[in-house]
């Protein structure tokens, strides 16, 4: 704690009231609560949860930075892939979950229009009240001739949505179980609380974490890891809303053999305050981002359980380069500009940025076509 920098009076002020209301669950709960309902409650307690409050999130005056913060590029090859579905399934929609600050929506709008591939409507789901009024403020002032494309949602469409779904960096923000491989041979890491502060506690796992356990290598004692049981039921859930047409998810994870590697022993979740990265969940509640890598294999397992098709899996790096990052134009005279390209290329496609990091995989329902994000680095064999 003590490299990290202090919170404002206002904000510790705002983290005890969210730590209280923890407290008080733990207490009704019996004395403890599992990670994931710790994890839902810090991020997503209406008024008080990290999501749902007014404190800045992205961006350098945030607690990180997520691709479309860091150059319009990103969106730019995203709005190359969207182009070439579209050609395939006309009067084509596009769905983004989670639009974070709203920079990718604004700059895929903008780009589609340039290339004359707009979609009929541009849908968000957003559930952060507070993001919403972000993502509607810079809409407003950023591209107001295209606002009558785009509509907020409060849950996935309830009709069978046609065209490309989008999921930057919202998996890994879905509450996760922590496990710890010991003498029973398996406990859960719970949450529990004395005098008002929160501690790790051990505790018999439930039956459903135990059989999706079975499905992991053998690990050593002590290994300590994550699981998150949320992510089928989200696949099934976006799944279902797809009538016809392609699911773009982008996050940081591996394929289930690289996730639970013997030498990835201390897991994967990450907290991230004021652009430091450090491991402790139970600290700065409600004012830090918490996150947990995503098992792709199960993904792609819960995909074709739910009627998807694997279509594509590979790197960051190689899909954005597929869709021509490099290509894209700059004043040949502006020493300045070129320079920035070329930093902003290199966050986004280096292995040691986010180029190898973060995963992108394609799933498809009634669209069987190569995509080409996909054309240069097929890393299916790895999940």
């Amino acid at each position: 704690m003590a490299t990290l920098p202090t919170p404002s009076p206002i904000a510790l002020a705002h983290s005890e009231q969210l730590k209280t209301r923890i407290c008080q669950e733990i207490t009704h709960a019996g004395g403890h609560i599992s990670f994931a309902r710790f994890m839902e409650l810090a991020l997503y307690t209406p008024g008080l949860g990290y999501y749902s409050a007014g404190s800045h999130k992205l961006g350098k005056h945030g607690d990180f930075v997520t691709a479309p913060e860091i150059s319009p590029l990103f969106a730019k090859c995203i709005a190359k892939q969207c182009q070439q579905i579209f050609t395939t399934l006309e009067n084509s929609s596009i769905l983004e979950i989670g639009a974070g600050s709203g920079k990718l929506a604004h700059e895929l709008l903008l780009e589609l229009e340039r290339l004359q591939a707009l979609p009929e409507k541009y849908f968000i789901l957003e559930i952060s009240a507070d993001l919403r009024a972000k993502q509607q403020a810079l809409l407003r002032q950023a591209c107001p001739h295209l606002l009558s494309r785009i509509r907020w949602l409060d849950g996935l469409p309830a009709t069978k949505f046609r065209g490309v779904i989008l999921a930057n960096e919202v998996m890994d923000a879905l509450p996760v179980h922590i496990f710890q491989m010991t003498n029973s041979p398996i406990d859960e890491r719970s949450v529990t609380e004395k005098n008002g502060e929160l501690l790790w506690l051990n505790t018999p796992p439930p039956e459903e974490l135990k059989k999706h356990l079975e499905d992991i290598q053998p690990l050593a004692h002590g290994y300590t890891s994550e699981l998150n049981l949320l992510l089928t039921p989200w696949i099934s859930s976006v799944a279902d809303t797809l009538g016809e047409g392609v699911i773009l998810l982008f996050d940081y994870g591996y394929g289930r053999h690289e996730y639970y590697h013997p030498e990835r022993n201390t897991g994967t979740l990450m907290c991230y305050y004021q652009h430091h990265r450090h491991t402790n969940p139970l600290i700065l509640v409600g004012l830090q981002d918490i996150t947990a890598h995503v098992d792709f294999t199960r993904v792609a397992e819960s995909a074709l359980d739910a009627g998807l098709n694997l279509v594509g899996y590979t790197t960051q790096a190689a899909f954005l380069l597929a869709c021509g990052i490099t290509e894209s134009p700059v004043d040949e005279t502006d020493a300045a500009a070129q320079y920035q390209q070329a930093q902003e290329i290199k966050l986004l496609t280096l292995p040691s940025q986010m180029g190898e990091a973060i995963k992108v995989m394609a799933l498809s329902k009634q669209c069987e076509i190569p995509l080409l994000g996909f054309a240069l680095y097929d890393r299916r064999k790895d999940l």
